[in-house]
């Protein structure tokens, strides 16, 4: 068996085992909670929590209660600062009735039963509402079977309380009647069934409490993939071919890095999974002996086709495959027969509008460290968004069964969207593989993680407006190419509009709008140039990230093209009727609620109000991410445009958000916050091209994220109400790009259409004015 490192005693003598039951004496457990280490045990093999000595008590899988009466929360969602567990655990605890003083949360390995284990889409607590709220109640419903069975009285005579049953001035703790024994399983009718708790008597539901991982985040104890070791192993530095797809390596050179200490060998990767074609790996005792290593290692590529791509080549392939109307698929937005409409229309409007490459420049660079144990289980230790993808790609790039591979939970130092795709552990398996199974640690470097980035593709999209005599809209269309990552990774996730085209719902979403105007057609048509030339991915707000700027961007100019004002315009045509009415549990009440938080941000910024020169208020509204899991959000937005430089200075932000219950208000608020400024970010500073089938960016210094000093005043409201919790990880960075547009506009009178808007369009625009 490998041995982890003992950093403290200096040796590396010390056991897997003997690491983790000595990492939770120290309160933390590969960057998690106390109790975490349980299921993080090789012996695991099936991902179940390991009970502590004693009795416990597993009303459902997703946690335990023991003797002592702590409850440990199994959470399968990937923690990268959103403090996920947290917010998670306290839904089942406000409906177990216990104190937040008795919660461990546990992050699990990629055991099967867990069932699909992802973290993307802003899904984590919409999904986890109703799942945690039944397994609390079924914990609480078995601890008061199990007291009335004890006192030979009624169920109805006891109630829960703080971790207690109680009947009269009777009382028994939970972990009594664990001790006692305790053995009520529900089946899935039997959870359905059970009454919850009415929202106004939750305790722990949207009030502030201690985040269960900011201990260890803020005392140094957390550790994250890249902090991963075991004794033993080595380290390996990837040399990435010039193209992502039909590079083939033609010869290796490795005479000079034999010259450095510690260097061992350069393996030429073999990879039957097919993502990681024409990789190198130089292996050394060092991360450091690696890097030195890698710089004087010289290999030659034969490049694939995608040598001849560049930024350009994708839009106008966009552009060409748009034109072709029996492209792509047409999305079900009621009636979609727009044509003779537009025929008969009195005026009409069309648009188009540009969106960059976004990589994704994540803090903590890519990075796995993969070995096979001595029961023969292929370990990866490393930070994922998306276990179950990832696995099947693991299994057959080691020829092995998937219940062979598992994966180990740790923090992530930043995923917006990139651990999505788990591509980056396969290289590390194809070196322990070749190694004989040795611990092979690979880290790349910022340059290596952004070439290898699967990035927010380039878009095309062209929207279309149509009017009667009365200036009343009564169609549009909204056309939309890109590179498709579903189709990319996991094409079992598309479904087949009314024309029977399959399409990414990822890669349309959010131009299937709530605003009522007639006759709609949303046709999405896959980027097969984009797709071909590197591996597009899903990048935090998805596709509504980029819908969303083109659609705010043109209902803006519809307003001004029938002389109304912009926020009128919209809330005449946010109408809670027909399929807008909205229905389920999220998304009741449909237009109304975006209606209302549209009226929000306009009250918040003052929309009306008179302005200096050469400053404006611009404003849109989204719902964030699908239809049937809609985040209403609204951003209203104070620029100052300079006009001799183009700089544009945000002075105020400001987002209004209903996202139904606010399971943790303290999360919400910094999630609705750094959405906006990646919102911001991507609007006025951030993006790259495709150049030669390679980002022109490598790094920071000319890959230029929003800076600090960029920052404007940043507010955030909620609109609460009592429809069940929608995401909120990603809503609302999708209306800032667009109202920074309109607030251009509104300041010195130019549009521009595409992102990001760099000083240069800017003044390009008004030099054009």
């Amino acid at each position: 068996m490998a041995k982890l490192r003992d950093e403290a005693n200096g040796s590396a003598g010390i056991s897997r085992r003997g690491f983790l039951v000595g990492m939770t004496a120290l309160g933390v457990s590969f960057g998690f909670p106390t109790a975490a280490w349980a299921a993080m045990n090789p012996a695991n093999a099936d991902g179940r929590v390991l009970p502590d000595d004693g009795r416990a008590y597993e009303p459902t899988l997703w946690y335990s209660i023991d003797e002592a009466g702590q409850v440990k929360v199994n959470i399968i969602r990937a923690e990268m600062g959103q403090h996920v567990g947290t917010a998670i655990a306290r839904i089942l605890a406000d409906e177990l009735e216990v104190d937040w003083d008795n919660v461990d949360i546990i992050h699990v390995d990629s055991a099967k039963r867990w069932g699909l284990m992802v973290t993307g889409g802003s899904w984590s607590v919409s999904q986890s509402w109703p799942i945690y709220r039944q397994a609390g109640a079924a914990g609480r419903t078995a601890m008061i079977e199990a007291a009335a069975r004890h006192w030979g009285i009624s169920p109805k005579a006891c109630q829960a309380k703080h971790g207690y049953v109680v009947a009269g001035q009777r009382r028994i703790s939970y972990g009594e009647l664990v001790a006692q024994g305790v053995s009520r399983q529900f089946s899935e009718d039997e959870l359905k069934a059970l009454p919850l708790k009415p929202n106004q008597d939750l305790k722990l539901v949207g009030q502030a409490v201690k985040s269960l991982d900011i201990e260890n985040k803020t005392n140094g104890q957390a550790i994250f993939g890249i902090d991963a070791q075991v004794d033993g192993m080595v380290y390996g530095c990837p040399l990435v071919p010039p193209t992502r797809y039909g590079a083939r390596v033609t010869a290796v050179d490795d005479s000079e890095a034999q010259t450095v200490r510690g260097y061992q060998q350069t393996l030429q990767l073999d990879d039957p999974s097919g993502h990681v074609p024409g990789w190198v790996m130089v292996i050394a005792d060092s991360f450091y002996a690696a890097q030195k290593a890698a710089q004087k290692v010289k290999v030659s590529w034969a490049a694939g086709e995608a040598s001849k791509v560049s930024e350009s080549d994708i839009i106008e392939h966009g552009r060409r495959l748009l034109k072709d109307a029996a492209q792509g698929a047409i999305l079900d937005t009621g009636n979609v027969d727009t044509a003779p409409v537009f025929d008969q229309a009195s005026t009409q409007i069309e648009q188009e509008y540009l969106t960059h490459t976004v990589l994704h420049a994540q803090m903590e660079p890519l990075n796995a460290l993969v070995f096979r144990n001595e029961e023969g289980i292929w370990e990866v230790h490393s930070g994922c968004q998306w276990q179950s993808l990832t696995l099947p790609w693991l299994a057959k790039a080691l020829d092995v069964k998937e219940e062979q591979v598992i994966i180990r939970a740790y923090l992530l130092g930043g995923g917006f969207g990139r651990r999505l795709n788990g591509d980056y552990t396969v290289p590390a398996a194809l070196a322990s593989k070749a190694l004989g199974g040795k611990p092979v640690k690979m880290v790349m470097t910022r340059p290596g993680d952004m070439q290898f980035d699967s990035p927010r593709s380039a878009s095309v999209q062209q929207l279309k407006m149509a009017f009667d005599a009365d200036q009343q809209v009564v169609a549009m269309e909204h056309h939309a190419s890109a590179g498709w990552p579903t189709q990319a990774m996991v094409p079992s996730f598309m479904p087949a509009g009314v024309n029977g085209e399959k399409y990414d719902p990822f890669s349309i979403a959010g131009a299937d709008h709530w605003y009522s105007v007639g006759a709609q057609r949303v046709r999405a048509v896959a980027n097969d140039l984009a797709n071909a030339s590197f591996r597009p991915g899903w990048l935090r707000s998805v596709a509504p990230g980029w819908t969303n700027w083109a659609l705010e961007s043109f209902m803006d100019e519809a307003a001004h093209h029938v002389g109304q004002d912009p926020l009128d315009f919209r809330l005449a045509h946010l109408k809670a009727e027909g399929r807008n009415a909205g229905e389920g549990p999220i998304a009741k009440g449909g237009a109304d609620r975006q209606a209302a938080v549209l009226k929000k941000a306009a009250e918040m910024i003052g929309w009306g109000q008179d302005l200096p020169q050469d400053t404006g208020i611009g404003i849109a509204t989204t719902f964030g991410q699908e239809r049937d899991m809609p985040t209403w959000v609204a951003c209203a937005v104070q620029v100052h445009v300079d006009r001799s430089t183009g700089l544009v200075d945000v002075q105020k932000l400001y987002v209004a958000v209903d996202a139904g219950v606010i399971v943790d208000p303290n999360g919400a608020e910094a999630q609705c916050q750094g959405a906006a400024l990646w919102g911001l970010s991507m609007a006025l500073y951030e993006g790259t091209a495709l150049q030669q089938g390679r980002f022109k960016d490598d790094n920071f210094n000319s890959y230029t994220p929003l800076r600090i000093q960029q920052t404007p005043e940043v507010k955030v409201e909620f609109i609460i109400t009592d429809a069940a919790p929608a995401g909120l990880g990603e809503p609302a960075t999708t209306p800032v790009a667009p109202a920074i547009a309109n607030a251009i506009y509104d300041a010195v009178g130019v549009r521009l259409r595409s992102i990001p808007m760099r000083p240069a369009d800017v003044k390009g625009a008004l030099s054009q004015a």
